[in-house]
């Protein structure tokens, strides 16, 4: 089963490989990361860290290891602009992964995190309205649209806000 880990460093070669391996799957459906992600990815690692580091965000990634110890990335699960209890969530899963429940089954849990780790109350996500499987992971786990439209990428979206209140520690 794959296990959920806060971002570090070491993770580093399998992170690059996750975003190399799905860059044309992610750039269907969420806006392309560009050349110069990849061009200068330890120095953007450097500072994710460093903004972890300072509490801004919090960074994971769903980790597939393998009997040697060696893990695959499977996806990715962000909370931002930590500020006043709450966060943005971001996410996205390999293409490999899809349709399997891990998306879901993994925002729950962050969304468990964010109240009992993190001390937030409110998370806000965003999707294109076109990213069906985005939309239905935020309403499955329990995110209600606000009705705000705004543009990703040039491609219309809907902001998403769900309440962490009702999160129980150890869930």
């Amino acid at each position: 089963m794959p296990e959920l880990q806060l971002l570090r460093a070491d993770h580093a070669p399998a992170l690059l490989a996750f975003e190399q391996e799905n860059r044309a799957f992610f750039a269907a459906s969420i806006p392309d990361r560009g050349d110069e992600y990849f061009a200068h990815f330890e120095a953007r690692l450097a500072a994710l860290l460093a903004e972890q580091a300072a509490g801004i965000c919090r960074f994971h990634v769903l980790v597939d290891t393998d009997s040697e110890g060696e893990g695959e990335i499977l996806g990715r699960f962000n909370l931002v602009d930590i500020a006043d209890g709450s966060a943005e969530l971001g996410f996205r899963i390999a293409e490999k992964a899809t349709h399997q429940g891990l998306a879901t089954a993994t925002v729950r849990r962050i969304c468990t995190l964010a109240a009992t780790e993190y001390g937030l109350t409110t998370l806000r996500a965003a999707a294109e309205l076109d990213n069906t499987a985005s939309r239905a992971v935020l309403t499955r786990t329990g995110f209600v649209p606000t009705g705000e439209e705004l543009l990703l990428n040039d491609r219309p979206g809907l902001v998403y806000v769900r309440s962490t209140a009702g999160e129980v520690r150890g869930a």
